[in-house]
């Protein structure tokens, strides 16, 4: 017995029989079989080796080829023994305990004082009390080891490779991580889609109010908080409504903190169509810095990519690095809404610095006009969320799910249909699909079965209609500009975007 994930395109195996290394059901055997080729012909010549067999599905394991999956209860006390049995000889695992440590970040929660608990599997070495970890650029100091029962813990003085356990003292950590050694980060496909305004008029200062936020953000890796200083707001970016709801109850169980949100907004972005030249120049009095970055249009989803064309001889290493870490430093706004830029690969054609003005933030003046002043020139293009859905119901609302699709500005691909339902799977924009749920709920009498995955992002489908909406003046943006700054007899003077490329100091390139 089997079931094929299609849209995830490993496979699931459901496994009702105990296996053994001697001994596999036919079913398990021929599964195997169909995906290895050597296999495959021991199994048709009916020389079937149980060991070549097992040793290949304990490998497809270990590599995240295949998932098992088996029925059973803990509440009833039904299959749980035969499970840990099963896990015990389909998994193999090893660690190094004499190595540096390694562990990886797979929760974060905080304590009664809200102090900050990371939860770690240690996959190598050994970590004792005080010992420093790498967490990225910083060194932070582990100041608690606790082994954790439930809610109850036991503290330790150190833990072991294969070890699960949480520490205090570390700030930097999030979901992901992996501390110690060559730092990595694993990332998420989950992607917030929808933004939305905490409304608060308690008693509590709107910044400890933030303070909650910040920690429920690092607990919970598809949230992101986003703080604006200028007027003192709060907003939330979520996967769907859903997770609003959950943040109100949550906010009043553990801050006792009453709050509501305005109407969730779509988080669009935006790209370009066209490759350009961006040139920036910023040389007020005592002050130097001049870049040029090659701007082209890159495959949905890759975000922001840096190449690096410039020579040494031009423009040192350093002040490479600097230009390449300003362009990842935040998300740049775009021309059209105000919303980020992704999907474009740039390219560092060359640069300028004076070996006594050029000081700390120039070139970060310099990159930022370099890149707006592109934009100007680049056909710019708004991007939304799209879902991934899959729709399965009684064949007699076939009609009126396709009639749904196409009026949500979706496509779907032709309808799987059996005796009695029909299954339907596309795509649509998450601005016209988040609610649908409800209304596919009350049509089916909630019979019918509906998924959402986040697809990405894609063309808007009425960009007209949220440019004028949104209503961004890419003119009254403080954060950005697309003019140049020069010098001229000790004196600093502006040159708008159109006519700073024939001002530049380097040559083009």
């Amino acid at each position: 017995m089997m079931e094929i994930r299609k849209e995830f395109s490993q496979d699931a195996l459901l496994i009702t029989e105990t296996l053994t290394e001697n001994s596999l059901p036919e079913n398990v055997l021929e599964w195997i079989a169909e995906r290895d080729e050597e296999l495959l012909e021991q199994y048709m010549e009916g020389e079937v080796d149980s060991l070549a067999f097992f040793s290949k599905l304990k490998d497809m394991i270990q590599n995240e080829q295949v998932f098992i999956c088996m029925a059973g209860s803990a509440l009833k006390d039904i299959g749980v023994k035969e499970f840990f049995e099963q896990l015990s000889i389909l998994t193999d695992t090893s660690y190094d305990k004499n190595g540096p440590f390694q562990g990886k970040v797979y929760k974060i929660r905080h304590d009664e004082q809200n102090q900050r608990i990371t939860f770690i599997k240690a996959v190598s070495g050994t970590l004792h009390v005080r010992d420093e970890i790498n967490v990225g650029e910083e060194t932070e100091k582990v100041t608690e080891i606790r082994l954790y029962n439930g809610n109850k813990y036991e503290t330790a003085q150190q833990v072991e490779a294969g070890e699960i356990f949480a520490v205090k003292g570390l700030s930097e950590a999030k979901i992901g991580d992996v501390l110690g050694g060559d730092f990595a980060r694993d990332e998420f496909e989950l992607m917030p889609t929808l933004q939305a305004k905490v409304v608060y008029t308690g008693t509590e200062h709107i910044k400890e109010v933030l303070r909650y936020f910040r920690m429920l953000e690092a607990e919970e890796p598809t949230l992101r908080v986003v703080w604006s200083e200028k007027f003192q707001d709060i907003h939330v970016h979520v996967m769907g409504v859903i997770q609003l709801e959950v943040l109100v109850e949550v906010a009043k169980e553990r801050f006792n903190m009453d709050i509501t949100f305005e109407d969730p907004k779509i988080l669009y972005m935006e790209t370009i169509q066209t490759t350009v030249t961006g040139y920036g120049h910023f040389e007020p009095l005592k002050h130097y810095a001049e870049v040029h970055l090659k701007m082209e249009p890159a495959p949905r989803g890759s975000g922001i990519v840096f190449e690096n064309a410039c020579h040494a001889d031009d423009l040192s290493v350093g002040y490479q690095r600097l230009i390449e870490k300003h362009l990842f430093e935040r998300d740049h706004h775009g021309l059209l809404t105000g919303y980020p830029i992704t999907d474009i690969r740039f390219t560092l054609l060359t640069g300028r610095a004076h070996y006594k003005h050029t000081e700390g933030g120039d070139f970060r003046e310099a990159t930022f006009r370099a890149l707006r002043q592109g934009l100007e020139q680049a056909e710019n293009v708004l991007l939304e969320p799209y879902y991934r859905f899959k729709m399965k119901a009684d064949l007699t609302h076939l009609g009126r799910m396709m009639t749904d699709i196409q009026q949500a500005s979706g496509t779907f691909e032709a309808p799987e249909m059996t005796e009695n339902q029909v299954t339907i799977i596309g795509r649509a924009p998450v601005s016209t699909f988040m609610n649908y749920s409800t209304i596919f709920s009350a049509y089916t009498n909630g019979k019918g079965a509906l998924s959402l995955q986040f697809d990405g992002y894609d063309l808007c489908h009425n960009a007209d209609e949220v440019i004028e909406k949104i209503g961004y003046r890419k003119e009254a943006d403080p954060e950005y500009t697309s003019s140049s700054i020069f010098c001229a007899k000790g004196k600093g003077y502006s040159v708008p975007w159109d006519e700073a490329e024939e001002a530049m100091h380097c040559l083009k390139k």
